[in-house]
């Protein structure tokens, strides 16, 4: 499936956004979907997971409690909620979908996704 990552911007140390990860597949309520980021002279690494049916969630330790990922199948779009932003978040956050036929499993390994949006990037400045 091809994935659209959007939403990044410049913003403020405590301010929000909302990335959006869209598709024009019909077989997006197929896959489970991961958000990763990548910072500057950093290998990607993972930040949120979401099962194929929206029921199951998982977060890295550094955005736990602060980031919210959900999905709406009916859209085709998956969302990664940025709260409480601060610098160390600065990157180029990428959407990945993982095809399964299980509805409830999450995935947490950069290697077991087969689809990747293109990256949006979020600075956040002090």
């Amino acid at each position: 499936v091809q994935l659209q990552a959007s939403g990044g911007g410049l913003v403020q140390a405590g301010d929000s956004l909302r990335l959006s990860c869209a598709t024009s597949r019909r077989t997006f309520g197929s896959y489970a979907m991961g958000w990763f980021r990548q910072a500057p002279g950093k290998e990607r690494e993972f930040v949120a997971a979401i099962s194929q049916n929206g029921g199951t969630t998982y977060y890295s330790d550094s955005v736990k409690g602060r980031f919210t990922i959900s999905r709406d199948n009916a859209k085709i779009t998956a969302y990664l909620q940025m709260n409480s932003l601060k610098p160390e978040d600065t990157a180029v956050y990428y959407c990945a979908g993982k095809r399964t036929v299980y509805t409830g499993n999450y995935y947490l390994d950069i290697h077991e996704y087969d689809s990747w949006g293109q990256g949006t990037l979020v600075t956040v400045s002090s």
